[in-house]
């Protein structure tokens, strides 16, 4: 089983090796690219929650918020 300590080093290391051969600026777009890829697989798979995501990011939310919810009957106990 891989650990996320060797994980991470397999990325560094191929990460500082895109980055000798092909400059800065092409890692960096590797990088980017990979991350979209998880994002993408993510969201497949359902890993990653859309609606969740967008409520976590707004931060000040000047739309209208859904009422809240009505209170339950109770039952009656005879």
């Amino acid at each position: 089983m891989i650990t996320r300590k060797y994980l991470a080093a397999i990325l560094g290391f191929a990460f500082v090796a895109a980055w000798i051969g092909f400059g800065f600026g092409d890692a960096v777009l590797c990088l980017l690219g990979a991350a979209i890829f998880y994002a993408v697989a993510s969201f497949l798979e359902g890993d990653l929650d859309l609606a969740e995501l967008q409520g976590r990011l707004r931060s000040n939310d000047t739309s209208p918020t859904a009422p809240p919810p009505r209170p339950r009957p109770r039952a009656r106990v005879q």
